[in-house]
């Protein structure tokens, strides 16, 4: 089964879809609240970017981040704990709890 799978991966998007996975997961997103990511790699770099939005939008945090793609799921890591940083954490907990 591998061997007939084969010619569909593809690296680029593997890379950027673990990234945001990855991101997105440490923010345990779901479809409560806005959050978003984007990731592209461009050679042997990933380039990260993500948001966490309150609800009515009046409060929307972004960052990115930027490393080799052998790091992606480390990419979307950090890039989650600097948006918590920044005060994702807040937006988020406000979502969850139905503030």
């Amino acid at each position: 089964v591998q061997a007939l799978l084969a010619p569909l991966e593809h690296s680029v998007t593997r890379n950027c879809v673990l990234a945001e996975r990855a991101m997105n997961r440490r923010l345990q997103g779901g479809c409560q609240v806005p959050i978003g990511a984007f990731a592209t790699q461009h050679g042997e770099q990933i380039t990260l970017r993500g948001l966490v939005g309150s609800l009515d939008g009046s409060e929307i945090i972004r960052d990115q981040v930027q490393g080799p793609a052998s790091s992606a799921e480390a990419l979307g890591l950090q890039l989650a704990e600097r948006l918590l940083a920044a005060g994702a954490g807040k937006i988020l907990t406000a979502v969850y709890q139905g503030s």
